[in-house]
């Protein structure tokens, strides 16, 4: 897994995980959300150790639940929806305080799923940028708008640090390693939408059965 992590981050990769991530029902293959997780652990990695605070959650979080997956109650974790069911049927998820179980499945996903809103909101900003347009206030906004509210003060000042060091956008879109900034914004497009029907989906799930504030 570590060999992974370190190539280098395709937009494309992403955009096939995320797109096997849904089934025809639209439940989210666990296995496959993991892999998309993968793919943009490579981008933060890329972005400089600054965001280190960040990728080495999200590889601790990918971990747990590929644990999960691959333990004797794997097929209960083979989608979002089936992990929260049998989390909740079996009483393990610690709802009100932290208790036995803060490992559950549901309170690692609910970590990824809010830094999967803050990178959504971010990729689709600089899908819609223009030339001049800084992507350190672009991740910085994403950011504000969705994972700062979730991070102590230390973690959020240290967030800003690491917003200024962003390579200008042009840099960034050789990141995608896609082609040229026309094919980059046209693999966004494409992206974004799945990133977001993703967490959507996710969303309704937590509030459905009152999980947004696991501790």
């Amino acid at each position: 897994m570590a060999d992974s992590e370190n190539q280098k981050f395709c937009l494309q990769e992403v955009l096939e995980s995320f797109k096997s991530c849904l089934s025809p029902e639209k439940e989210i293959y666990i296995e496959h959300y993991v892999s998309g997780w993968r793919g943009l652990v490579k981008l933060l990695n890329s972005l400089g150790s600054l965001f280190g605070f960040i990728s080495k959650d999200a590889v601790s979080k990918t971990q747990i639940l590929m644990n999960f997956l691959k333990s004797e109650n794997g097929p209960h974790y083979a989608t979002v929806q089936s992990m929260v069911k049998f989390e909740l049927d079996n009483e393990l998820v610690d709802v009100d305080k932290k208790g036995i179980y803060p490992e559950s499945g549901c309170r690692t996903l609910l970590r990824l799923h809010r830094a999967l809103r803050w990178l959504q909101l971010f990729l689709e900003r600089l899908r819609t940028s223009k030339e001049d347009d800084k992507t350190s206030v672009m991740c910085r906004d994403a950011y504000n708008e969705s994972l700062a509210q979730h991070h102590p003060w230390l973690i959020r000042k240290s967030a800003g640090v690491a917003f200024y060091s962003l390579p200008v956008r042009l840099a960034f879109f050789e990141v995608m390693n896609v082609g040229t900034p026309e094919q980059v914004v046209d693999v966004l497009g494409k992206a974004v939408p799945l990133l977001c029907e993703v967490y959507q989906i996710t969303e309704e799930l937590y509030q459905k059965h009152n999980l947004h504030d696991l501790p």
